[in-house]
C-alpha cells in the first residue's frame, strides 16, 4: 500500500522538513504505528491486525506495544462470560483429575 502525504511547504518550514525526512525509514514506521493505533482505538481493526500489520512476534509483544502507547485493550462483557465460560471448564475438568 503506497500512501502519500502532501504537506503544504507554507506550513512547515524548510529546516523542520529536513529534519523529519532525515531517517525516513523510522518516519515510515513511525507514521505506521500512529495509523496502526489510531486503527484499533477506533475499533477499526483488531488485536491480531495489529500485530500482523507491526510484524509483532507474539500477542504479549501486541500488548506490549499498545500498553506503552496507552492504548487500552479491548474487553468487553462477552469476552468476560467468554473467560468465566473457559475457567468454568477448567475447573470441571481438573476436578475430575
Amino acid at each position: 500500500m503506497l500512501v502519500t502525504i502532501n504537506i503544504p511547504d507554507d506550513i512547515i518550514p524548510d529546516d523542520i522538513a529536513q529534519q523529519l525526512t532525515t531517517n525516513s525509514d523510522q518516519l515510515r514506521r513511525y507514521l505506521l504505528e500512529l495509523l496502526v493505533i489510531e486503527a484499533y482505538r477506533t475499533d477499526h481493526i483488531t488485536h491480531f491486525q495489529v500485530g500482523q500489520i507491526l510484524k509483532l512476534p507474539s500477542r504479549w509483544a501486541v500488548d506490549a506495544f499498545l500498553k506503552v502507547h496507552d492504548v487500552y485493550l479491548h474487553y468487553n462483557e462477552e469476552d468476560l462470560e467468554s473467560d468465566h465460560s473457559t475457567l468454568r471448564q477448567l475447573r470441571a475438568k481438573n476436578a475430575t483429575i
